[in-house]
């Protein structure tokens, strides 16, 4: 029983130290405790009881691994660098009313300035918001990478 729990507490290090054990939520919590009374029972002689506790811990934890994994891979590829269209950038242009030299300010002051008058809580529509929210978006994001120095 002092082994296990030593493997336990070593497992539990290890996964702080290499970051792989995050702030647990409750779920976690509980297959930890299922966890832990699964190997209980299976240290006091009761295996056919231990084991099919274990394996759901283990199951569970092998799909919240998976999970994150690819929570990650799109996380990823989000912070990738947007290649911008210029047509479409023209007309964000053209709907914002801005002029190819604008800035980030000028960006967001069109943007608030538009928005304002066609927001759906002023009589507006959502699909027009949304145009707006997104030209101000892809502007930015323009800016961005205009202003990025070149890799090479």
């Amino acid at each position: 029983m002092g082994l296990i729990a030593l493997v336990l507490i070593g497992l539990a290090g290890w996964l702080i130290w290499t970051g792989r054990l995050q702030r647990m939520s409750t779920k976690d919590g509980m297959a930890l405790g299922a966890a832990l009374v699964g190997a209980v029972l299976a240290a006091k002689g009761k295996p056919a009881l231990g084991a099919p506790i274990l394996l759901g811990a283990a199951l569970f934890f092998a799909s919240q691994g998976k999970a994150k994994k690819g929570a990650n891979r799109a996380r990823r590829k989000a912070a990738q660098p947007v290649q911008t269209d210029r047509a479409d950038v023209e007309g964000a242009r053209a709907l914002l009313g801005l002029s190819a030299d604008a800035r980030a300010t000028d960006i967001r002051a069109a943007h608030r300035r538009l928005i304002a008058s066609v927001h759906p809580d002023k009589g507006g529509t959502e699909a027009l918001a949304a145009q707006i929210n997104a030209a101000r978006d892809l502007l930015l994001a323009d800016l961005a990478e205009r202003d990025r120095p070149s890799a090479g």
